[in-house]
């Protein structure tokens, strides 16, 4: 499922994510039901999305949250299309624009810093995986996102055209991994088998079809053949969180290919001497 932003009226959307219009005075009534507000409509959006996943998103379903009708959050927020905007960019709000921790001359760890909280950002807000990068959502978080990217790859030397491209490859590269690890936790629910249960029962099959398996796909076959995988960070460790195997391997997939990419950047910053 791919939601496009930028569906909804342009100037109103627009006005919304940057409060630039006086909003409408808040309600209150007789009983314990909340005051609405636009930031009270987005933060019951983001709570049911992180909960339940992006097809439960409605008005009606939000409007639930709040005790009120879907008509009643009409006179704030004016569409699905609108709050979808809304709830992108509030997100976003949780990534650091700045990593002090880190010398500033050390681009690689800052790089390698950014890259991991944007990495757990998107784990713990799945549905953002959803919402399709062709068209941004132009909020000021959003923004201040890709302005901390550039502060920090700035820092590499390189010249303004590497940079873009390096922009546009290192976003892509992190929302495919975190797609990966979000992949790896939901599939067990979502199926009703765990990942043992698949990969022995089709491992089985493959092998009894397929008995020239490793002849057919020699390459494949001797990868898997040199050695076996690196043990993750920390795992084995005492009251480690336990991990799946799948999402052990997207995350140290992550690991080493964030690994190779600084790498490249450092030969690109060694061709320029």
């Amino acid at each position: 499922m791919v939601v496009f932003a930028g569906q909804g009226d342009p100037r109103r959307s627009l006005s919304l994510l940057w409060r630039a219009e006086t909003p409408p005075p808040t309600r209150g009534g007789p009983g314990p039901k909340p005051r609405l507000s636009v930031d009270a409509i987005v933060a019951a959006a983001v709570a049911l999305a992180d909960e339940e996943g992006m097809g439960a998103l409605s008005m009606r379903a939000v409007g639930d949250r709040l005790g009120r009708t879907a008509m009643a959050l009409y006179t704030y927020v004016p569409g699905k299309s609108e709050l979808l905007d809304l709830m992108y960019d509030a997100v976003h709000a949780e990534l650091p624009t700045a990593y002090p921790e880190s010398d500033p001359a050390d681009w690689r760890a800052a790089l390698t810093a950014w890259a991991g909280e944007v990495l757990e950002f998107h784990v713990r807000h799945p549905w953002v995986l959803q919402v399709s990068q062709a068209r941004p959502v132009l909020g000021p978080h959003e923004y201040a996102g890709l302005d901390t990217l550039v502060t920090l790859l700035r820092a590499t030397g390189l010249e303004a055209g590497v940079l873009r491209r390096l922009v546009g490859t290192l976003f892509p590269f992190v929302r495919g991994s975190a797609q990966a690890v979000a992949d790896a936790r939901l599939a067990a629910a979502a199926t009703g088998s765990s990942d043992e249960e698949w990969w022995a029962a089709r491992s089985a099959a493959l092998l009894e079809l397929v008995p020239d398996f490793a002849e057919r796909f020699p390459a494949v076959s001797g990868l898997e053949a040199e050695g076996p995988v690196e043990p993750y960070p920390g795992e084995g460790a005492e009251g480690a969180e336990a991990v799946t195997y799948p999402e052990r391997e997207a995350r140290e997939t992550f690991r080493v290919g964030l690994g190779v990419l600084l790498d490249g950047i450092e030969a690109a910053r060694a061709d320029r001497t």
